[in-house]
């Protein structure tokens, strides 16, 4: 099965603030995780995210406070 080539990540507003979520659209790197996960990155590299089925793991930190292990993730056509 191929792997779609884009995704879309929702990264939470800041907590507590009502924000609206910031959704990142994620591409894959070539490079693969030590578990066999494919790595996407955003277009500058900075957020990338090991991606199995609907959930992102971030590899980098995230803007602003708070920590996220778990996004989701959707792919793009």
């Amino acid at each position: 099965m191929d792997r779609p080539q884009r995704y879309a990540v929702t990264l939470p507003g800041p907590p507590g603030r009502h924000g609206p979520p910031e959704v990142v659209v994620v591409r894959p790197t070539g490079a693969y995780t030590a578990a066999g996960a494919p790595v996407y990155a955003d277009e500058a590299g900075a957020f990338r995210v090991a991606i199995e089925g609907e959930a992102a793991r971030p590899l980098t930190a995230l803007p602003g406070p708070g920590r996220h292990t778990c996004l989701h993730a959707v792919p793009l056509p």
